[in-house]
């Protein structure tokens, strides 16, 4: 277990040291919020669906289809375990606060954060697995998510959840790995272009949220602290007794706790802006559980990798 510990901790610290360069830029004011705005829908939109078309573009392999379907069964029990955990322990008479609280507990940066560490941990293998994880992120996020975080009473719209980008990646990549379908050479080397700007971009886009933290006073509130426990600590532990004792191990059982032991999503604060909610909160949340990750993804990482 020392060994896997180190070897995911020395993973965090080299994406740590590219958060660190966004986070110096953002404080010699190099990064501006409109630029890391834009920037973020240029990794949602095209960074993001790269990878996953990369990860997926390969023979066919029906061992890998069963497989598929594991992680998809565990990404939407982490979902509803995160739910039901928000939903018990998160109190707070304002809700505009709590909202916030809870849709940082469910959702985790499983793109940001999962995919560059599953690639740099387990290759191509673990990407594709956490692509699966990612299509059911954005269901949730664009069903439970969208309504939890105040659509007051709008329908959910079908056309946004079916052609949003993480779900159109998933959908062509799947296309793809079950048709066996080889993507021309003079389209394969762009899209791995652009798919190897996954870690380093996404990295500096974090760091620019760990600048906004000016006080450790946030640390007084107790919805923050139970928050950041829950989806750093309890849930992804939670997660990985669940799967052990149904038998899921390996590659896989490691794949899904990355996507399951990242920080906050960074949709906590996209969202927050787009509906009125409390938007600095977002921001201390995205921003805390980041930095803490460094120590406790390791642990529950490396316990994945070990049993």
């Amino acid at each position: 277990m020392i060994q896997s510990f180190t070897t995911v901790f020395q993973q965090i610290v080299i994406l740590f040291i590219m958060i660190a360069v966004g986070y110096f830029c953002s404080r010699r004011g190099i990064l501006s919020p409109l630029t890391i705005k834009e920037l973020s829908r240029f990794i949602i939109y095209v960074v993001t669906p790269c990878i996953v078309v990369e990860s997926f573009h390969r023979p066919f392999d029906s061992s890998m289809l069963q497989k598929m379907g594991i992680v998809c069964a565990a990404a939407v029990g982490a979902h509803v375990l995160n739910i039901i955990l928000s939903r018990a322990l998160i109190r707070d008479k304002e809700q505009n606060r709590r909202v916030v609280y809870q849709f940082a507990t469910i959702f985790s940066n499983c793109g940001f954060m999962g995919l560059p560490l599953q690639q740099a941990i387990l290759g191509s293998d673990g990407v594709f697995y956490g692509a699966v994880f990612i299509a059911i992120f954005n269901v949730f996020t664009w069903t439970y998510g969208f309504i939890l975080m105040g659509s007051h009473g709008k329908k959910v719209e079908i056309k946004k959840l079916l052609l949003n980008p993480g779900i159109l990646g998933v959908t062509v990549g799947f296309i793809i790995f079950i048709t066996s379908f080889r993507i021309p050479h003079v389209l394969l080397v762009p899209i791995k272009s652009f798919a190897a700007l996954n870690t380093p971009l996404p990295m500096v886009v974090i760091g620019y949220y760990l600048s906004q933290i000016t006080t450790l006073k946030v640390l007084e509130d107790k919805n923050l602290v139970i928050t950041t426990v829950v989806k750093l600590l309890a849930s992804p532990l939670i997660a990985l007794l669940m799967l052990y004792s149904a038998g899921v191990r390996g590659l896989l059982l490691t794949s899904v706790i990355i996507s399951a032991s990242a920080p906050s999503a960074a949709n906590t604060v996209m969202f927050s802006v787009l509906f009125n909610r409390d938007a600095k909160l977002a921001v201390t949340l995205v921003s805390l559980s980041t930095l803490l990750s460094l120590f406790t993804m390791p642990l529950v990482i490396s316990l994945a990798m070990s049993v």
